[in-house]
């Protein structure tokens, strides 16, 4: 009986491990670099969206490279109508042809070529996309480190104003000092509470972002400690990486299609031609047979050719401007976010070599001075608060600084 109950017991215990393991795993710490991964191996719509169109455009250059379907036809030729008789006039005959049409100079092959562009157009875009996937992930990831962070830098602050508070009422009870105090410390505990409200509210934000680009792993509790983000190459570099950009690369590859559009467009106005035979039998008399070709004269038709050729030059100067224009934007954006990169790593240093030191110094001197009867209460608070709001700007340089950073690894491709 013993063994039977420590085999079920057992038994009991794998079955309730398995879920609880994966439990643990889904709460496990979530540090930025295996958040991006998640975030790329989640099969994001909008990727599958541009896979398949690049697919679709592979599809198309096979089948529009094709020759047309040759036409088959049969027809009954010269029956006298008055007596429909078959074998009355010697013309009489039962035809059978077929046509072969051939497109227009070296319409296929550019039309192929065409398609292809496009497809590899649509897979630079996907490479794009990949890229914001993961800039973006990088974004909402420190923008939730942040609040976890002004969320802990401002409970600390509570409880340290709530120490004040029991100083005041001992001083309050000893008739030290004025029921203002006590009551200010009630105004900056409210004050306080308000913040954390609103930081909430901003950390619930940022949290419904990484879960709509993770799924529930978006939900696990941040890793602690620095965040880690690959270096950033100097500011030449990744202006030499921005050339092959995959948005810059999409755009060339739209470029080279539209070209292949205005060399078919040209292409029309070389002539068409079709091949036929026909084979016509006859009832006990000799078998016709025949063989011709078929030229098409692009002679009245020249002056619609000369505006679809002029529309494909215009659609491709279009594509090679907006190409420009992304060149561009990418330059703009790299000579921002290299200037907010390096400033707010200056601002960082000043604040954590001077400012924060010097918060916390009065701080100090003030508590001491309030022990001496040299200070009033209100200044005492408003030195804690102080450091509150000079860390609470800190912490919020770094993550700006850090999410700048992300910016330029997007430019540079990482």
């Amino acid at each position: 009986m013993t063994v039977k109950y420590l085999l079920a017991t057992l038994m009991l215990g794998s079955a309730i491990g398995f879920p609880t393991g994966g439990l643990a795993v889904a709460q496990s710490p979530l540090p930025l670099p295996e958040a991006v991964d998640i975030a790329l191996g989640a099969n994001d719509p909008s990727v599958g969206m541009l896979e398949q169109q690049a697919l679709a455009f592979e599809d198309k250059a096979v089948a529009e490279s094709q020759l047309p379907d040759p036409v088959v036809s049969a027809q009954i030729a010269n029956v006298p109508l008055p007596s429909l008789d078959y074998d009355r006039e010697p013309m009489t005959q039962l035809k059978f042809g077929v046509r072969q049409s051939l497109p227009k100079g070296q319409t296929l092959a550019l039309t192929r070529e065409k398609q292809t562009a496009q497809a590899q157009s649509a897979r630079f875009h996907k490479s794009v996309r990949e890229q914001q996937i993961a800039l973006e992930t990088r974004q909402s990831w420190l923008e939730l480190y942040y609040w976890r962070e002004a969320r802990r830098l401002t409970l600390e602050s509570q409880r340290k104003v709530s120490e004040l508070g029991g100083v005041a009422q001992a001083d309050y009870a000893s008739g030290r000092s004025s029921l203002q105090n006590v009551l200010r410390i009630d105004l900056e505990t409210s004050s306080l509470d308000a913040r954390l409200v609103d930081i909430d509210r901003n950390e619930d934000r940022a949290r419904a972002n990484l879960i709509r680009l993770l799924g529930t792993q978006g939900a696990r509790p941040l890793a602690t400690g620095d965040p880690i983000l690959p270096p950033v190459p100097g500011e030449d570099l990744i202006r030499e990486h921005l050339a092959s950009h995959p948005s810059l690369q999409a755009l060339d590859a739209s470029v080279t299609s539209k070209s292949r559009e205005v060399d078919i467009a040209a292409e029309q106005y070389k002539p068409g031609i079709s091949f036929d035979a026909q084979y016509g039998i006859r009832d006990s008399r000799s078998d016709f047979g025949s063989v011709g070709v078929a030229v098409s004269l692009p002679l009245f038709s020249k002056k619609n050719k000369d505006y679809a050729l002029r529309a494909t030059k215009r659609l491709r100067e279009a594509e090679k401007l907006e190409r420009d224009t992304q060149a561009l934007e990418l330059e703009r954006a790299l000579r921002r976010d290299w200037a907010q990169y390096t400033r707010l790593g200056q601002q960082i240093k000043v604040y954590e070599t001077d400012i924060l030191d010097r918060a916390r110094d009065t701080r100090e001197a003030a508590m001491a001075a309030y022990g001496n009867n040299l200070a009033d209460f209100a200044e005492l608070v408003r030195a804690e608060l102080a450091v509150l709001d000079t860390e609470l700007t800190l912490s919020r340089l770094r993550v700006d600084r850090l999410q700048a950073q992300a910016n330029l690894l997007f430019l540079s491709g990482d």
